[in-house]
């Protein structure tokens, strides 16, 4: 792809693979392939965002930001939190000290410069793989995880480290695009997604096949149900989940009791 110098290898026979859009590749691939992706969209990431759901990110993450109870005696855990919209709107609904982190330095750097900007300074940014975070147990109140975990190479285990630093009585946020459940928008959506998407990317950011990767990993992400299964099983309690614009994004919630 073209946010990569090779297209993604084959698997050998017998070798372990992941997703990665609707390719599996070896396992061990992944995690440099989407690096490779968000050093390609980084510097325009929220345009990205503006573009996979014509502006309607904005909202959501409003929702899922208020659906978070920010508190000042509350600390938060951003994972795969890229460019800082969620951290950052905590702070600036009163959150406690809040901890910015991603797999990713270059979407991490975008996220320096805004909260610079903004002359924030009750936020640490780390660079993070959220299947092993560098955190103790019961550290934090609450864990939040916006359009990240479907780039996620093992998924249950990001669930696992969420709840195990959580507090007893802390909660688990995740916004992510999920499965229309409005037939009516299906192939409207799936038009925009596989047709109009990528060569919007061509156009504005010189890359097409991210794009089209972004916009196939939202196929592959397990849906509502499947996503909320995966959080039981991880052992996060109360789990429940809420539709955004007829499920095209879904906010799931967990606790840790």
């Amino acid at each position: 792809m073209s946010s990569n110098p090779e297209d993604p290898r084959a698997p050998a026979p017998g070798e372990s693979t992941a997703d990665f859009g609707f390719r599996s590749v070896p396992r061990a691939d992944k995690k440099p392939l989407v690096r490779a992706v968000f050093d390609s969209v980084a510097p325009r990431y929220d345009l990205m965002n503006d573009l996979m759901s014509l502006g309607v990110h904005r909202l959501w993450k409003r929702e899922f930001i208020e659906g978070l109870d920010p508190r000042p005696e509350r600390t938060l855990l951003d994972l795969a939190g890229g460019t800082g919209d969620i951290a950052l709107g905590w702070l600036a609904r009163g959150g406690g000290p809040a901890v910015l982190s991603d797999i990713n330095p270059s979407m991490l750097a975008v996220g320096r410069q805004r909260a610079d900007a903004a002359g924030v300074d009750a936020i640490t940014l780390v660079v993070v793989d959220a299947e092993a975070i560098p955190l103790p147990d019961s550290s934090v109140d609450r864990v939040s995880m916006a359009f990240g975990l479907r780039n996620c190479t093992d998924k249950p285990a990001v669930l696992r480290e969420a709840r195990r630093v959580l507090r007893p009585g802390g909660q688990f946020h995740c916004l992510e695009f999920s499965r229309v459940q409005v037939a009516a928008l299906a192939p409207v959506y799936d038009a925009w997604s596989f047709r109009v998407l990528p060569r919007m990317g061509r156009l504005v950011a010189g890359d097409a096949d991210s794009y089209q990767y972004l916009a196939e990993s939202i196929r592959t992400f397990p849906d509502q149900e499947a996503l909320a299964g995966m959080m039981r099983a991880a052992g996060l309690s109360r789990v429940s989940y809420r539709n955004l614009t007829g499920g095209i994004a879904a906010i799931h919630r967990g606790w840790r009791l």
